[in-house]
């Protein structure tokens, strides 16, 4: 089916699952419900891990940047700012430095094996050129 040609039916049946998703999540945790072992994950982080696994992570990505599909833009604002509501900014973005810096360390490393090959095939050349 062409989704530039939805019918009623579809548009309505999209947004019912959008706001099924932003009620799901918007459910406040339950202390009582939630004393575990530390490490266990809430049920909010199962929640999440369940969307995750079935790909509505990814449709989300596409509902909120496809250009045809704005109208869904509040409601997935929504939902993602609920999928973070457990998280704190400083916390992100440490989680982001984090990464960046060890991405960056890793490329480093790999730069500088590639000298040090270069380097090697360089003398090694220069070695076996006959002398005068």
């Amino acid at each position: 089916q062409d989704w530039e040609q939805r019918q009623e039916e579809d548009t309505l049946l999209i947004e019912r699952i959008l706001l099924l998703v932003r009620n799901v999540l918007h459910v406040p945790p339950d202390p009582t419900e939630e004393q575990g072992v530390d490490g266990d994950a809430s049920v909010h982080d199962r929640v999440l891990w369940a969307l995750h696994i079935s790909g509505m992570d990814d449709l989300l990505k596409f509902l909120a940047s496809a250009q045809a599909e704005q109208q869904w833009a509040l409601h997935v604002l929504e939902i993602i700012s609920l999928m973070f509501r457990d998280q704190s900014p400083e916390e992100l973005a440490a989680l982001g430095r984090g990464q960046a810096a060890t991405e960056h360390r890793e490329d480093t490393r790999q730069l500088e094996a590639l000298r040090q090959r270069e380097l090697a095939e360089r003398r090694t050349r220069a070695l076996q050129r006959p002398t005068r």
